[in-house]
């Protein structure tokens, strides 16, 4: 590649796009995009129209050893993120590509080899926001180089930062796996008709968009021994996932965290850093070979739009197993301030938070 005067670079090939943008033309048009696209052989008539995007000088093809251009570095940090249940959104475009799902679920990303990656200068990928729900054909994240052609050493390094041979891709969408749920509605005032039943159509409201159906249900009351028996009875009858509603604070006779306990499961949290929520629980049951989760769901979830049930609930269906650590890592960002749900996910079917 080399530079040369626009006005002497008739019968050069461009080696990028010549993007240009027009704001306030004829009938207030607005544009911006290609306006010559690489490879382009210059003409005469073009000059006028280059000097007018402010194109004093080009860059016309002719690349040195040892060196990559966008295009290509392109491809080949796209290659990085292309995991499971992902695809390159077509073609390098002005250097950059995209990346999309195919499938609906929820999007994970490496965030530790992420960051290694974008600390390798001259290159970067930028990602939506992780853990959260998305269909397919959404544009999942974007990659390029900074320079119009850059030291394949350089991409190379961040190669090694991705450590993709070993790790895996930086990115992929896990497909919602849990089909079936049961709901375990907690507390006397319900199970003797003192109050109406409201939490249980709200649980079911929430799984309902990601294809789970409820096919367990009681009302045990608030004695542990019967919560227990309910919670081994719905395991019996196979569901993918179990819900422990109401019982989650610390009253004394708030029973449900012990009995989920007694049950059998592997407790992985009981509290999150997360303001609506943060007496949630979380855990596992082992059942023959499989791993169900848990949830004790604290009343918030009955009345508040988003909470930190909505927050775990994609990777949960998706079948991601969740560590003390994943929901430590909700504190930052934890608090959902009213009227604010940028970080929720959508509803699969409605795109609403």
């Amino acid at each position: 590649m080399k530079l040369v005067r626009t006005e002497d670079a008739v019968g050069h090939v461009l080696c990028h796009d010549m993007t240009q943008i027009i704001v306030g033309g004829e009938d207030g048009e607005r544009y911006k995009g290609p306006r010559f696209r690489k490879g382009h052989v210059v003409q005469a008539e073009d000059i006028p129209v280059l000097l007018s995007m402010g194109k004093e000088n080009l860059y016309v093809w002719e690349l040195e050893p040892g060196m990559l251009h966008e295009d290509d570095a392109a491809h080949r940090m796209a290659a990085l993120c292309l995991g499971a249940n992902t695809e390159a959104a077509g073609e390098p475009r002005e250097g950059k590509i995209g990346i999309k799902a195919t499938c609906d679920g929820v999007f994970l990303v490496d965030s530790a080899r992420l960051r290694a990656v974008n600390s390798v200068d001259q290159v970067m990928v930028a990602t939506r926001r992780a853990n959260l729900t998305v269909l397919a054909g959404d544009d999942l994240a974007g990659t390029r180089v900074i320079p119009l052609v850059i030291e394949e050493s350089r991409v190379a390094e961040a190669e090694a930062a991705a450590r993709v041979v070993e790790c895996g891709p930086l990115m992929r969408v896990e497909p919602f796996k849990l089909k079936t749920a049961a709901i375990i509605t907690t507390g006397s005032e319900v199970q003797k008709g003192r109050i109406k039943d409201r939490f249980t159509p709200m649980v079911e409201a929430k799984l309902a968009p990601f294809g789970i159906t409820t096919t367990y249900h009681s009302t045990p009351g608030d004695v542990v021994d019967d919560i227990v028996a309910s919670i081994r009875e719905a395991l019996a009858a196979g569901v993918d996932l179990v819900c422990c509603t109401g019982g989650m604070s610390v009253d004394p006779d708030d029973n449900t965290p012990g009995a989920i306990k007694r049950a059998g499961a592997r407790i992985v949290t009981y509290g999150a850093p997360v303001l609506p929520g943060a007496m949630m629980l979380l855990g596992y049951f082992a059942v023959d070979g499989r791993t169900v989760p848990v949830c004790g769901l604290p009343g918030c979830v009955m009345y508040s739009k988003a909470t930190v049930f909505d927050l775990l609930l994609p990777r949960i269906v998706a079948g991601v197993e969740l560590t003390k650590a994943d929901v430590v890592e909700l504190g930052e960002g934890g608090l959902a301030l009213k009227g604010q749900f940028d970080l929720m996910p959508r509803c699969p079917f409605t795109g609403e938070a």
